[in-house]
This record gives structure tokens, C-alpha cells and sequence, in this order.
């Protein structure tokens, strides 16, 4: 877990609004990926393992989102004409999740309903689900970015038109708090 935020971050990770807002109060610190993940020299890797969180509204569900999250729901029938980039994430750790049970072992970490957790796993079965733990940075002043065309569609990374100082980002959970409940969902999915 010693990675750390590089000095700027010009990439953008597009994830449910609800889910960033999780993230960045420090009530999740987990994702779910299929693909976009290899296996170098053993390891699993993410093509961009620090990111700009890039809020997304229209495919959100509220069906597939706890009564906790409900609250910060919006429901939209179109992205925004103008996005509020507010949190960062680091990568920490991948891991191929193996089992449904496994989830359900660490069930009190994320937001999402069990529907969701079953169409993540039953989508394109023959590739594997996994885990991806997310220290969570928070932007000293939120940023504005206009939704241009290049930041649309159905994709999960996109290049910002500006870099961000990697300086502007404090942690949401301090190196402490964040270990423990790392060292807890570990241990929970093992």
C-alpha cells in the first residue's frame, strides 16, 4: 500500500454520482471492474491507477443502490451540461473476486444493493470481477468542467482537457484509518 497520488492527474474514472459521493465521505473505499485489468509479473494492474472521480447520473438505479445512499440520488435523463470534479482515488489493491459470498463478507463497505452485486458478477460471466481498493482524495476547491462530447458515452476512463495538481487533493481517511479498514476488508474476503 505505498503508493501515492502522482504530481498531477489528467484522467478522469467515469463512476455513478452516488458511488463518488461515497468515496469521498469515506463510506466506501471499494470498486467493482470487469476488464480494463491485466496480470503482469503475477500482479493484476489497472491501466490508470490514480484518477480524477468523474460523476456520472444517467444509467445510476436507485434500485441498486442501500436506502443509506437514497438521499444524494439524482435522478436525470441526461448527463449535465457541466460536471463538478470534486475527489480522486488511488488504487491500493486488486483482487479477482472468486465467490458471491465473498461480497457478501464485506457487505457493510459499499452502498450497493444485492441486485447489483449479482449483475455485476452474471455480466459477461466468462471474465472475472474484481475487487478494487480506493483511497479516496478530496479536491480543496471543487473544479467545474464543461461536459464536452469528448467526456461522452459509454466509457470508463476519460483524458481531462486540464491536469490537476495532485497538491490540491487531501486524503478522505487518514493513513491509519484507511490501513485498518483495508487490513479488514482483506481479511473478510480471503
Amino acid at each position: 500500500m505505498s503508493r501515492t497520488l502522482p504530481a498531477s492527474l489528467g484522467i478522469g474514472l467515469k463512476e455513478w454520482a452516488t458511488v463518488c459521493a461515497a468515496l469521498s465521505s469515506g463510506r466506501q473505499m471499494i470498486l467493482l471492474r470487469k476488464g480494463g485489468i491485466y496480470e503482469a509479473a503475477g500482479e493484476f494492474e489497472l491501466e490508470h491507477p490514480s484518477f480524477v472521480f468523474f460523476p456520472t447520473y444517467l444509467h445510476q438505479n436507485l434500485k441498486m443502490l442501500k436506502p443509506e445512499a437514497h438521499a444524494g440520488f439524482e435522478a436525470r435523463s441526461a448527463e449535465p451540461a457541466q460536471v463538478k470534479l470534486s475527489s480522486a482515488g488511488l488504487v491500493t489493491d486488486i483482487f479477482q473476486l472468486r465467490s458471491r459470498s465473498q461480497m457478501e463478507a464485506i457487505d457493510g463497505e459499499h452502498i450497493w444493493t444485492p441486485p447489483l452485486i449479482d449483475m455485476r458478477f452474471n455480466y459477461r460471466p466468462e471474465n472475472p470481477l474484481y475487487l478494487l481498493l480506493v483511497r479516496a482524495y478530496r479536491l480543496s476547491a471543487e473544479l467545474t468542467v464543461e461536459n464536452t462530447p469528448a467526456y461522452a458515452g459509454c466509457k470508463s476512463w476519460v483524458p481531462l482537457d486540464g491536469a490537476i495538481e495532485a497538491g490540491k487533493f487531501m486524503p478522505v481517511l487518514d493513513k491509519n484509518a484507511y490501513s485498518a479498514r483495508r487490513e479488514n476488508v482483506l481479511s473478510a474476503i480471503e
